[in-house]
């Protein structure tokens, strides 16, 4: 469904959708269809390529290693979530982008708006994305006047040179979507990964004997763990189709749910196990279709660093509290934790 054009998510714009927010979201570039969403999504797609993220993956790494020795320096237990999980992510799309990582706090704050759902107040979640709009706005206005080498300078340029592929609000809202999900969802992935890895027997154990598997760990994590906390973004059919033994009618709309998907026992044999090793792994953790993630590339690089590091830094990680202990985060689109102490 997540690739059939038959089923539009352009088509709920105006439409009171099924949602698990007491209001309305704004979801930008995720509310298009193409062609408009092509036009948009092109112009930024290829500051997400293989080649570019490659080029930024010495730097995430040199940026691992300062938060995790800082971390080791701290002493033991100390919270993986405030030394590596919220600051490594912040700060790798705050140099793509051309975000002062100084300004992080508000910004981060901010986000928060675009992955509540009952997490903040209607009248906050409308003040915060208010707030990451203005803020937005402002560096786009700075960089008309001082453009340098990053991808907020390139959209502006490509606004400016031809504005008819780009219009003024859609360019800070498609920045203030990057810079967002672009650091929102890998905060909340890495401690999920680690607690998996951690409370899975033997799978920690599993990677230290065989580091070479950590690519294929990712992608088995990104299938395990259900990081949507459920749901979302219905899509509505534009004409009769039958779905799953099911008639849709023209103008109804369908939501589909990506961890039940990722343990499709027909696509995944032993699908309800965590195996490291699986090789053949079409799973939908960065979605499918013209919506798949932007920066699903860039969330792979990140997440594969943060296990190399931690793997070569600290072999010996372990949970600090027990397990029943650890407090999960509520109200949001993300399932993860708020703190993660751990020894080693």
């Amino acid at each position: 469904m997540l690739g059939d054009p038959r089923f539009s998510r352009a088509a709920a714009t105006g439409r009171d959708e099924p949602r698990n927010t007491p209001h309305q979201q704004q979801t930008g570039i995720l509310s298009m269809d193409p062609p408009d969403h092509t036009r948009v999504r092109r112009l930024v797609a290829k500051a997400f390529t293989a080649r570019r993220v490659d080029e930024l993956r010495p730097r995430t790494r040199a940026v691992a290693e300062e938060l995790v020795d800082g971390m080791l320096a701290a002493g033991q237990p100390a919270d993986l979530v405030a030394y590596l999980a919220t600051p490594l992510p912040i700060r790798v799309i705050c140099d793509l982008l051309g975000v002062p990582v100084s300004d992080q706090d508000k910004f981060h704050t901010w986000s928060e708006a675009i992955v509540s759902t009952t997490s903040l107040e209607p009248g906050l979640v409308q003040h915060y994305l208010d707030s990451l709009l203005a803020y937005m706005a402002g560096l786009v206005a700075r960089r008309r006047v001082e453009p340098a080498d990053d991808l907020l300078s390139a959209m502006v340029r490509a606004r400016d040179e031809h504005a008819d592929r780009l219009s003024e609000e859609e360019m800070v809202m498609l920045a203030a979507g990057l810079l967002a999900a672009g650091h929102e969802t890998t905060v909340t992935q890495i401690p999920n990964m680690m607690y998996v890895l951690l409370t899975t027997p033997g799978a920690w154990d599993t990677l230290r004997g065989r580091p070479e598997l950590v690519a294929t760990a990712v992608e088995e994590l990104m299938r395990f763990i259900p990081l949507g906390a459920t749901a979302a973004f219905a899509r509505y059919a534009t004409e009769d189709v039958e779905l799953g033994g099911v008639l849709v009618r023209a103008g109804e709309p369908v939501v589909v749910s990506i961890p039940s998907a990722n343990r499709d026992g027909t696509v995944f044999p032993d699908a309800d196990r965590l195996d490291l090793a699986r090789e053949v792994n079409p799973h939908l953790g960065f979605g499918h279709g013209v919506h798949h993630c932007l920066g699903a590339q860039l969330a792979r690089m990140e997440l594969r660093v943060v296990l190399e590091t931690l793997l070569d830094r600290a072999p010996g990680l372990r949970l600090a509290v027990p397990e029943e202990e650890l407090t999960w985060k509520s109200g949001l689109l993300v399932r993860g934790l708020v703190a993660m102490p751990v020894g080693w």
